[in-house]
């Protein structure tokens, strides 16, 4: 395959149907943005020079290119002047030669593959021009594709501007081009904006380069789903599905198990290793990654996780943690940002950790919550334990030490050092260092007021009881 000598990213649109503060192109499928899924494509081509044209929300999109693609070059829409104008403006102060790719920013689904047989099917036929196109089941909204009676491309056509019997093709446009680049600055310099929009067309260039005695081809991709737009949010919603699927498709045949794809969402971004098995009602995002023989779900959510080999995460939801090998997190349990569980941990029902590391094969069965901490190896946290981390103006560290055993219902207010093989009495609110292998006991001695629920509560039930309870004795 031929080098790419330019490729231009057509990203300048309104996208006023989306009915949204953001610009089209920075909406996100499967953990990128359009624009990304687009520029992520048109990588493996390897262009000399990427070029984005922008527009709407500029200073949004010139940040975001920047951030994925910070050798592309962004291109300034000023006055939104049709695709023909967009492209005009792409080519000044280029001065290459060669091919030149010219594709839509919100076309998610396109394949490297499809446009690397595209480049492939141009550069075999010396055309002036080919034109991907595909044939839509439903063709409403897309420019429709004529074709001479020999079967070759005769010229686009913009729906608005097609006839009632043009707009029965069922071939479109998909708005993705090679061309020549001295054929292309040539033609464009011909465009005019004499059409219903009062826009200068980029399919005008069609007609111009086939008048002059040009080749122009058509490669067809068979699969339509691959040049499908956005323009809203359903659209958005069925290139969701389809990309997903394609997603959970290629990890199925790559040895994970996927109960249900229909209600598992994995974006493109995460890395999941064999014979792991994913529960329906999961979803795996961003720069997760998972583990051999790991199980993750049910009705559970990871974003920016890594989970080692053969963990088991069950109806939680974690985000930017560590799991370690063999833990168990789950059911109910939700992990924050900066938490490290070591191997063979288990965190349990109703568990919320935050920004800590737990050790080696220790616990925090249910009911708790820890912040700002650091626990040791085999050690036990016990049910509806609270680090109490802030004073209402800072964080605070509370560090654990191994084999330390925490009574249930106990309040560790931070800062404060629990030492190795220690306990703490339940019910205890603790707030100062226990020693290593001390009982650390926080709480006032018990009272009883007999006789108080007779005197104080009269007439209820609980009285009731109490005094039949004291009449049989």
């Amino acid at each position: 395959m031929s080098q790419l000598d330019l490729a231009i990213v057509l990203a300048a649109g309104e996208g006023t149907r989306m009915k949204s503060t953001r610009a089209k192109v920075l909406h996100e499928i499967a953990g990128r943005s359009l624009l990304g899924h687009v520029l992520n494509a048109i990588a493996p081509l390897q262009a000399k020079e990427v070029r984005v044209v922008v527009g709407a929300a500029k200073e949004e999109v010139i940040a975001h290119v920047q951030l994925i693609s910070p050798n592309a070059k962004t291109i300034y829409q000023e006055v939104r002047g049709g695709t023909g104008h967009a492209v005009k403006l792409a080519l000044e102060n280029y001065h290459g030669s060669g091919t030149v790719l010219v594709c839509a920013g919100d076309t998610p689904l396109l394949t490297s593959e499809t446009l690397s047989n595209l480049l492939a099917e141009h550069n075999s036929t010396n055309a002036s021009a080919t034109v991907l196109t595909t044939e839509m089941p439903d063709p409403s909204g897309y420019g429709r594709v004529i074709r001479d009676k020999d079967g070759s491309l005769a010229e686009i056509v913009e729906e608005r501007d097609a006839t009632d019997s043009q707009k029965q093709t069922l071939e479109i446009n998909s708005g993705v081009y090679i061309f020549d680049f001295l054929e292309l600055r040539d033609a464009l310099s011909q465009l005019s904006a004499s059409n219903s929009q009062k826009e200068e067309y980029l399919t005008d260039v069609i007609a111009i380069l086939k008048k002059s005695g040009k080749r122009v081809g058509a490669f067809v991709s068979h699969d339509f789903t691959e040049v499908l737009g956005i323009n809203d949010r359903s659209q958005l919603s069925t290139c969701s599905f389809i990309m997903n699927a394609r997603v959970c498709d290629a990890l199925m045949r790559s040895g994970v198990t996927i109960v249900d794809p229909m209600s598992t969402w994995i974006d493109m971004t995460a890395e999941i290793d064999v014979d792991v098995r994913i529960e329906p009602g999961t979803a795996i995002k961003g720069n997760s990654k998972v583990g051999k023989s790991a199980v993750i779900g049910p009705r559970t959510t990871l974003v920016d996780c890594r989970v080692e080999s053969g963990a088991h995460v069950l109806e939680s939801h974690c985000e930017s943690s560590e799991i370690g090998f063999g833990a168990m997190v789950g059911p109910y349990s939700h992990l924050r940002g900066g938490t490290v569980l070591a191997g063979n941990v288990k965190v349990g029902s109703f568990v919320e950790i935050k920004n800590s590391k737990v050790g080696e094969s220790s616990k925090v069965p249910h009911l708790s919550y820890v912040g700002d901490a650091t626990i040791g190896t085999d050690s036990n946290i016990g049910a509806a334990t609270v680090i109490v981390n802030y004073d209402g103006v800072e964080k605070h560290q509370t560090i654990i030490g191994d084999h330390v055993r925490i009574g249930s219902d106990s309040m560790l207010v931070a800062p404060v050092t629990i030492g190795d093989g220690a306990y703490t009495a339940a019910g205890s609110v603790i707030t100062e260092d226990v020693p290593p292998g001390a009982l650390g006991m926080g709480r006032a001695k018990q009272t009883n007021i007999l006789g108080w629920v007779l005197k104080k509560r009269k007439g209820t039930k609980s009285a009731e009881a109490a005094a039949k309870k004291e009449g049989s004795t």
